[in-house]
């Protein structure tokens, strides 16, 4: 690749402009380390921040309440775990280069190839996925445009390297386990229905199979609109149809309808009304922590990862796909499972399978559905054989 041409350096506050560079100042949010023990880790360089700048006295007094409306909309602009992601990737790469004695300013497709290739060429659980690497380079990507130096990522040092990465180490993908209808009766049996824990858990699994929702966004969920400043949806009962869920995702709005079912038992619009008459919520977080021995309930919003290790663990006890080992068992399913059981179990015209899951195409709703179209068309038998 040649020899990169960036060696490590460091600038003086002292020599930038008067007035900071707006999206230098949020582009540490979500990390909640002290800036005083940031500093000088590994050094690793890092934008000022919003705090640093006032302390500086860079910032007029005047364009405060600017700089602090503008800090919001960045955090608006993605979720904060895209935004911990982006950090945490940028601060690995910052931390690379120093120890190869590069700069990581301005980007420079070489450092970069040489970059992915040593995660890529690593032995143990240093060396990432081809996904890993992916993410990483999308995050650097993603860093060095905040920062108004974009890379090329078409560069052959790149592009080129990143092929054959992915022909060398790309692995069939592995998807979580789609929880059928049948798999989710079990789960549902599993379940107390006589505890404030159990007629939660019940809803969310029932609300997030019908809904085909990601688990942030069951979690994300208020009873009502613009009731919360962490919520990212809320709900609307209409009566002997269903509800409407209202989401807010990477592209916007979308409105997710969720009919009766058949039955009471299976139904999660009667599974949601039963919880928040007999948990008392009238206001706020849709789901949230059970304490005192599942008697009361808390004010906190669940955490997504609540989700998950309840559908692992409610298919775990019910045995479902029986026919693996506990090992096998414990990574097939996830808070994804619901979704792709959604996609896998409705007979219906793929184009609504296909609104429910907000895919932008059909190919991506295909994707999910892992076994409902496995075989049923024969072509083996179709050519006469």
């Amino acid at each position: 690749m040649g020899n990169p041409r960036h060696l490590l350096k460091h600038t003086d506050p002292a020599e930038t402009d008067d007035l900071p560079d707006i999206v230098d100042l949020v582009m540490e949010m979500g990390d909640p380390t002290p800036h005083d023990q940031r500093d000088g880790e590994e050094g690793i360089p890092s934008p000022p921040l919003l705090v640093r700048a006032k302390e500086q006295e860079r910032l007029p007094g005047h364009l405060d309440r600017l700089a602090d409306r503008a800090r919001d909309y960045v955090e608006a602009a993605s979720s904060a775990n895209t935004r911990r992601a982006y950090a945490s990737d940028w601060k690995h790469f910052c931390a690379w280069c120093r120890r190869q004695s590069f700069e990581p300013l301005p980007p420079d497709p070489e450092i970069v190839g040489l970059y992915i290739t040593a995660q890529a060429s690593a032995r143990g659980a240093d060396k990432k996925s081809v996904s890993t690497i992916e993410r990483r380079l999308s995050s650097l990507t993603w860093n060095y445009v905040q920062r108004g130096q974009p890379l090329d990522r078409k560069d052959r040092h790149i592009a080129t390297v990143l092929a054959g990465i992915r022909n060398k180490h790309a692995s069939p993908p592995r998807q979580k386990e789609a929880v059928l209808r049948d798999d989710l009766v079990a789960m549902l049996e599993t379940l107390d229905r006589g505890t404030l824990r159990g007629l939660r858990d019940r809803a969310m699994l029932l609300l997030g199979f019908a809904g085909g929702l990601r688990r942030s966004e069951i979690v994300g969920l208020d009873v009502g609109r613009d009731q919360t400043e962490d919520g990212s949806g809320w709900i609307e009962f209409f009566p002997d149809k269903g509800v409407l869920v209202n989401l807010r995702g990477k592209t916007g709005w979308r409105e997710v309808e969720v009919g009766r079912g058949s039955s009471d038992t299976t139904c999660p619009v009667v599974a949601l009304q039963t919880w928040l008459k007999l948990a008392r919520i009238a206001h706020g977080p849709l789901f949230r922590r059970v304490t005192g021995q599942g008697k009361a309930v808390g004010a906190d919003r669940l955490n997504a990862q609540e989700v998950a290790r309840l559908v692992k663990r409610t298919a775990l006890t019910a045995g479902v796909r029986g026919d693996l080992s506990e090992g096998e068992r414990e990574k097939k399913f996830s808070g994804h499972s619901l979704r792709a059981g959604l996609a896998s179990s409705a007979e219906v015209d793929e184009r609504y399978v296909q609104k429910q899951l907000g895919h932008a195409s059909a190919a991506m709703t295909r994707k999910y559905q892992r076994r409902r179209d496995r075989f049923r068309v024969n072509l083996t038998k179709a050519s006469g054989l």
